[in-house]
């Protein structure tokens, strides 16, 4: 088991986005593949307002491929670069009440209890030995801090009945991965990384770290700015969108874990500042 370090969640943010993690600006792409999951899926005014009332960067949604474990695609809704809306989790988001911060609370976060959570192997689609080292570290990390919340792993390709998968896209270029956030009280399943066997096993615990970070209820924390992308753009919130956590720094942190982007010098430990934020919401 490895030293918890930490690292920092300066405003944790709430109602999670897919997480941007990737080296310096590595913008994710797309996956193209066949056997895509026909969902019809349209950009209305509709659905442009239901996001914007939910204080998401609407600038560049568009109908993307998400690849499942067993490598089925289906379409889904993709909003600032990387954060995936199924048809299912759009009607949630669009029936969410956001007329007061309790509730936008309640219904963005995970319900206290022992979830399982299991490393994908079976074929492209199987984390590699160390990608399955990191996860190992990341779930560690999580389960020191003694939360409400704590990790069950396993390994395999039964994951149907698991409360969050982790496994490997071999459709995606770049380096990173991608989440989404929790809805009834559940985190969000289907935890992708991409591009990173080159990188240090520690990078690859950040990034699975800071993924599971989104499936349990947290945005970048330089949301207002991607600077950790070398960018000036808000990806979209408000008091609603974006809560942050009390005794945690509302600026620019450099070392969050939650930060839009990462860099090949990560370590994949929490610092102070997480510990108080994950502390104070679970």
């Amino acid at each position: 088991m490895k030293k918890c370090d930490l690292i920092i969640i300066p405003l944790l943010l709430l109602l999670v986005a897919s997480s941007c993690s990737k080296e310096n600006e590595v913008l994710e792409q797309e996956p193209v593949a066949e056997n895509v999951e026909q969902t019809s899926l349209e950009i209305t005014d509709e659905v442009i307002s239901v996001f914007k009332e939910n204080y998401y960067n609407v600038s560049d949604i568009s109908v993307a491929d998400f690849m499942l474990p067993d490598g089925t695609l289906e379409s889904r809704y993709q909003l600032e670069g990387d954060i995936f809306f199924s048809a299912e989790q759009f009607e949630n988001l669009s029936q969410l009440d956001i007329s007061t911060s309790k509730n936008y609370h309640t219904t963005n976060l995970v319900s206290p209890r022992t979830l399982t959570i299991i490393g994908y192997t079976g074929g492209s689609n199987a984390l590699s030995t160390k990608e399955q080292t990191a996860l190992q570290y990341a779930v560690n990390n999580y389960n020191a801090l003694n939360l409400s919340i704590n990790f069950t792993l396993t390994f395999g390709t039964d994951y149907q009945d698991k409360d969050m998968v982790i496994y490997h896209n071999p459709n995606e270029s770049g380096a990173g991965g991608s989440a989404g956030f929790p809805s009834n009280g559940d985190p969000h399943q289907l935890i992708q990384i991409y591009g990173l066997e080159n990188y240090d096993v520690n990078v690859i615990e950040h990034v699975i770290t800071h993924e599971m970070g989104h499936s349990v209820g947290f945005r970048h924390t330089d949301w207002f700015s991607r600077q950790s992308c070398g960018q000036n753009v808000n990806e979209g919130t408000a008091g609603v969108g974006a809560i942050p956590i009390p005794g945690t720094p509302e600026s620019y942190d450099s070392t969050s874990i939650m930060l839009a982007c990462f860099s090949s010098g990560e370590d994949g430990e929490f610092n102070s500042n997480d510990i108080i934020a994950l502390n104070y919401l679970y």
